[in-house]
């Protein structure tokens, strides 16, 4: 019996390329805090996600009189960030909440890679036979 490497890693690897392109954006941001008119970006994650994987993302019905249908037109690339207080020379990004994003966003990669290798385990404790 074949295995199906797209099957067993489901789509960890469609959330790691979408999480490594939010730290290249969120980094941009950072090296940019301090130029002048310089707008923040970020990346929305279920839009990108659902572009990477090529799913759309269906609207569920409890009652058969609702509308049945996709949500389409969401942005999968990236959108600028509506800052809290706006600066005068129009840079919209705050440090603070740029390094949080980062953080955060480092973390939810580390434990993709983290469910990532545990997969690559059990794949190896199964063709070993273990």
């Amino acid at each position: 019996m074949a295995i199906s490497m797209d099957k067993a890693l489901g789509n960890l690897p469609d959330h790691l390329s979408v999480y490594g392109k939010r730290s290249t954006l969120l980094a941009s941001n950072i090296a940019n805090a301090d130029t002048p008119g310089f707008k923040a970006r970020d990346v929305d994650f279920r839009a990108a996600f659902e572009k990477a994987s090529g799913n759309q993302l269906s609207l569920t019905t409890t009652s058969g009189k609702h509308v049945k249908g996709t949500i389409a037109g969401a942005a999968a690339g990236p959108l600028y960030r509506v800052p809290n207080q706006p600066s005068l020379d129009g840079n919209t990004v705050d440090t603070q909440i740029e390094q949080a994003e980062f953080a955060e966003n480092a973390v939810r990669y580390q434990a993709t890679l983290t469910f990532l290798n545990s997969k690559f385990n059990g794949l190896k404790l199964a063709i070993k036979g273990q």
